[in-house]
């Protein structure tokens, strides 16, 4: 008699912490929407010390709702065939999981860059994978990178410290899913230029670069998640300046034409969601080379000094700038919804076998 039916669904768990703000739980909220339908799914959540005080994210909870999936706190031990663990970031300030896991297969989804430019770490990585491993008792472990970027960031980061044996990497990225209702471009753009990111020192530039950036002689300048510069009372009359999710996002996005985005010197997207998002919304964006890889030529590649040019290239030949959207909107396919379930439908059958 078969140990499993050949109709059987497979079963996953999701371990995460899920008040992390952003992308990684509008992330996971996506994945949960295309795997419910292909497996047994429970979601399992980590009280973490990073996040203390802080409430579950929006975008999960209202997901986890909407799929009538439970979110279980501080269960004992999790088992699945595929356990999915998003972001192992959230153990930097602890010492253990605080849970077991038994799985064939327990995926480590890297949303954070191992390391960063430089070289330098960009956060504990062993102490946290020490904690994923010696809790976990599993067939097969494996890290799973978000984009080619932060590929390079592990491949980095093993090369100087070692994976070792239990822990392999998925030979393809487990990529955010950008499901994102699109809008044609203008067919009138202005130099209208928008910024958003949540607020933190390691997302926003150095002020000349973002000088640079917004400069006084363009039309408009939009900096959503400006929480620092508010809070210093920074004069930009140019500017104008919102805290992070003080306006839709979509509202946003009807207030500019080009998203400029550049992080300080020290730090890099592992992937930029954001930047999908404007993307989507009809934008042309211009990011650094490292940020602009992620998305296979859907977004323009340029130094801060050289975004006036561009905007301005984009301003005298509106046929260049529809053109541009047009293209990186059918790149944004590679992040679908199908694409990635047929990603995970690869890992899937790997996990369920049948027994004779």
């Amino acid at each position: 008699m078969p140990l499993v039916k050949p109709h059987a669904l497979p079963t996953v768990a999701y371990l995460i912490e899920p008040r992390f703000a952003g992308g990684t739980s509008a992330a996971v909220a996506a994945e949960l929407r295309i795997i419910a339908q292909r497996a047994r799914v429970t979601v399992h959540a980590i009280r973490s010390r990073i996040f203390s005080t802080q409430p579950v994210a929006p975008v999960l909870e209202a997901t986890l709702e909407d799929l009538k999936i439970d979110l279980l706190w501080d269960t004992p031990t999790i088992g699945a065939d595929l356990v999915i663990l998003h972001n192992p970031v959230f153990l930097k300030n602890q010492a253990d999981l605080g849970c077991r896991i038994v799985a064939r297969h327990l995926l480590v989804v890297t949303h954070e860059n191992f390391l960063r430019p430089g070289g330098i770490e960009g956060f504990d990585v062993a102490h946290c994978l020490d904690q994923i491993d010696r809790a976990a008792t599993a067939l097969r472990k494996s890290i799973a990178p978000i984009s080619a970027y932060n590929r390079q960031t592990v491949s980095g980061w093993a090369q100087i410290h070692g994976l070792g044996r239990r822990w392999g990497v998925l030979d393809r990225d487990w990529f955010n899913i950008c499901d994102f209702a699109t809008l044609a471009p203008t067919p009138r753009p202005a130099d209208r230029r928008g910024r958003h990111s949540r607020p933190g020192f390691e997302k926003f530039p150095e002020l000349a670069t973002m000088d640079l950036c917004f400069p006084k002689h363009a039309t408009a300048n939009v900096i959503l998640g400006a929480d620092s510069y508010l809070a210093t009372q920074l004069q930009r009359p140019h500017w104008m300046m919102y805290p992070f999710q003080a306006i839709d996002v979509a509202q946003y996005l009807g207030m500019i034409d080009f998203m400029v985005y550049f992080t300080a010197p020290t730090w890099r997207e592992s992937f930029g969601r954001v930047l999908a998002e404007a993307i989507a919304a009809g934008k042309v964006v211009i990011t650094d080379p490292q940020t602009a890889s992620a998305f296979g030529g859907a977004v323009i590649a340029a130094t801060p000094a050289e975004v006036d040019d561009i905007i301005a290239r984009h301003l005298a030949r509106p046929h260049l700038y529809q053109s541009q959207v047009t293209h990186a909107q059918a790149k944004l396919a590679s992040h679908s919804g199908t694409a990635f379930a047929t990603l995970l439908d690869r890992v899937l059958a790997q996990q369920v076998g049948v027994a004779a």
